[in-house]
């Protein structure tokens, strides 16, 4: 006999609850959205600018301020004759050239046109008001030289800084439009196929949504207040992790509810268990990560402290959405929002109490999750021994890593102008030439330093600078400011090259032994610093991570043993997916080498948003285990998380992979890697390795709480 039982839910008043949480929520999710379209007012992509304060490329750039008061940044105009050697009739046409690009908007410079030893190409250094320079006169400047010099004569390029500030900012252009369409159209596929229902993929992703929009208003005005340093990085690592992370939450809150509504026939009551029962791993996994996300303010980089309240900002408000409007739609919706399929109660009355529901008791599942686990009962050491050898073998290509950072001309993927202008620029002149190493030196020690400059394998040519920029006659004909003289010091390689880099190393190496303090600035040494700075960054900040994952483990577990388990094999799949990466970097890709910050970002996402997967297998474990005792209680955990985590897990995978649509190397290695750590951690490491070493620990897993007690119980 079916019956509904009283409601011993929350009080009747609180249903109206969920018409403010919608209202609330969709009036953040519209300011939000207006609040996208400002983003760029506050996002900035210029290096310089990520570099503590402290660094020395830091400290010349301020030096340079005393000796100009232009805040130039230059771009190189290169040419090549068809004909081969530059004839005489030439001449007019690059003198109009020039004039055309001096009268340009934002051209504070445009110097005479320099010809090439070889006779065959010649350059044109124009220096670019710096505002002006990200507000489009790159693009006005490469529109000018095709009509003065991409004539049947000439083939010419626009390259150096300048340049490849507009190329970034092209490049990331695709954020707020490409990179969502992308990743939102990749989450409602996966939840189509998971779900089966018409309704609740969109009820998800509009709670994704939501949390998104939420976090860009929080974020735009930390921004605006200078609390941070944004840049289009951060902000497109946001809105992947925000829809991966509020998706993740979501879909074990919609497991969760579906099994109540099984059971109890009053949708809200269903509802109140489910969120009640959720609310734990989810502000377990939310806390873990977003705790993670914030050691990265320890760091010496602003763009990756700034990456840290960003991302954790996000997580807050995945959180928040997942815990608040995604509930508020099922309550209105009950359960037509699983339809087609739509989960019945089975409630029964109890004969001994009436009134009182009995509720009904899951079977014992079958399927996939469950032939897993009888493998895994039946041979948890020889699985886990298995695999662990397995991804140790994995890990092996992370001393083929290269990630000591690449040319900045080759972090933009596929064929660009600026590659293509420093590839002719190189054919023709020194590579350095438009991009100089600014070298500052105690006065009175000039002389001195241009004797220790000259001769330096790495450098083309070095001169001191008088007031108006022109080379010195002499030492003393150079400009003064503060004590120091200027040296402008072009380099024999691309000033965004390794080679560069390890020329301003020597460069400082040699200056050192001047009286007094000496700085060495300018593209190649702000590269160098900020890469440098980066790879001190691992050091620091992975130990850090550690600490605060195996500390919120340990209180959220209250035991040890299972805390250490799952964070060592979490780290053990980041190695494996890192050997995997360097591999396919190297041999598949092609890529030269890989940014400092990938490995770090890997292991910030991997370790905290993998954590995630066992904090849900964990805790569900942890509750079984009273009556199912520790191997049984973790093996039933496996079988009823396998399909909503393996859901999340895919879900995760596709939003990062997400990030590749954005034609930057960074970008495409962070995809990747993280694409490849989360479907290690989904389908290996919580399905076979954590299972099986905690089967094989049986209550020792559980150490020193009073779960280690807890009898397995006899097979009848």
């Amino acid at each position: 006999m079916r019956a509904k039982r009283a409601h011993s839910g929350p009080s009747s008043w609180i249903r109206l609850l969920p018409v403010l949480g919608v209202l609330l929520w969709l009036g953040l999710t519209a300011v939000g959205g207006q609040t996208f379209g400002k983003l760029s007012e506050v996002v900035s992509n210029d290096q310089v600018t990520f570099l503590p304060a402290e660094a020395e490329s830091t400290q010349a750039l301020e030096l340079r301020q005393q000796f100009s008061d232009d805040d130039a940044v230059p771009a190189t105009v290169i040419a090549e004759s068809a004909a081969g050697a530059i004839a005489d009739e030439q001449g007019p046409e690059l003198d109009e050239a020039v004039e055309a690009i001096a009268g340009l908007d934002g051209v504070l410079q445009a110097l005479p046109p320099e010809v090439s030893e070889d006779g065959e190409a010649v350059q044109i250094l124009v220096l670019l008001d710096e505002q002006a320079a990200e507000d489009g006169a790159v693009a006005a400047l490469r529109t000018t030289v095709d009509r003065q010099l991409q004539e049947p004569g000439w083939t010419a390029h626009v390259t150096g800084p300048a340049a490849l500030s507009e190329d970034f900012a092209a490049a990331f252009a695709g954020i707020d439009g490409l990179l969502l369409v992308v990743a939102i159209a990749a989450v409602f596929i996966i939840l189509v196929l998971v779900y089966r229902s018409v309704l609740l993929p969109f009820l998800v992703l509009l709670s994704s949504v939501a949390a998104l929009c939420a976090a860009i208003i929080v974020v735009f005005q930390m921004a605006r207040n200078d609390w941070i340093q944004l840049n289009g990085q951060a902000q497109g690592i946001l809105s992947i992790l925000v829809i991966g992370a509020a998706t993740n939450y979501s879909l074990l809150l919609v497991a969760r509810y579906r099994e109540e509504l099984l059971a109890d026939e009053d949708r809200f009551s269903a509802l109140w268990r489910a969120w009640r029962r959720s609310l734990p791993p989810v502000l377990a996994s939310g806390g873990t990560v977003a705790a993670a996300l914030l050691c990265l303010l320890v760091s010496d980089l602003n763009s990756n402290r700034a990456l840290g309240p960003v991302a954790a900002t996000g997580i807050v408000f995945a959180v928040l959405a997942t815990m608040t409007f995604l509930p508020a739609l099922l309550a209105l919706l009950g359960r037509p929002a699983f339809w087609p399929k739509i989960p019945r109660a089975l409630n029964l009355v109890s004969a001994e109490q009436p009134g009182r529901r009995q509720r009904r008791e899951s079977p014992e599942r079958t399927g996939l999750w469950a032939a897993v686990a009888d493998a895994v009962r039946r041979r948890p050491r020889r699985i886990w021994l298995v695999v662990t050898l397995l991804l140790v073998i994995g890990s092996a290509g992370v001393l083929d890593l290269r990630a000591e950072g690449v040319p900045q001309s080759e972090l933009v993927l596929g064929e660009t102008d600026v590659k293509a202008g420093q590839q002719m620029l190189e054919r023709h002149f020194d590579a350095g030439t438009g991009a100089p190493a600014e070298v500052y030196v105690p006065a009175g020690e000039t002389e001195l330093a241009l004797e220790i400059v000259e001769p330096l394998g790495g450098v083309s040519t070095v001169y001191a600078v008088t007031e108006d920029g022109s080379p010195a006659e002499s030492p003393q004909e150079a400009a003064q400011a503060e004590g120091y003289t200027q040296l402008s010091v072009t380099l024999a390689d691309a000033a965004d090259s390794l080679a560069a880099e390890s020329t301003v190393v020597e460069l400082r190496e040699q200056l050192a032994q001047l009286e007094g303090e000496t700085l060495v600035g300018g593209t190649s040494a702000t590269q160098l610093d900020t890469n440098q700075t980066a790879q001190r960054d691992l050091i620091t900040i992975i130990p850090l991570i550690l600490v605060v994952i195996l500390v919120f483990l340990i209180v959220l577990l209250r035991a040890l043993t299972a805390p250490v388990i799952l964070l060592v094999t979490t780290v053990l799949s980041y190695f494996t997916a890192l050997g995997i990466s360097a591999v396919v970097f190297n041999y598949i890709f092609g890529f030269p080498g890989a940014d400092p910050t990938v490995p770090l970002f890997g292991f910030v996402f991997l370790t905290a948003l993998g954590v995630d997967y066992n904090i849900f297998l964990a805790t569900r474990a942890r509750e079984e285990t009273p009556s199912r005792g520790p191997s049984e209680g973790l093996l039933h955990s496996l079988v009823v998380t396998g399909g909503v985590i393996t859901s999340a897990g895919i879900v995760l995978a596709a939003t990062f992979a997400a990030l590749a649509v954005l034609p930057l190397m960074f970008m495409v290695q962070l995809a990747f890697l993280v694409a490849v750590g989360v479907l290690i951690d989904t389908f290996v490491v919580r399905t076979l390795h954590v299972p099986a070493l905690g089967v094989d620990a049986g209550g020792k897993l559980w150490w020193p709480s009073s779960l280690t007690q807890r009898p397995e119980p006899q097979p009848a």
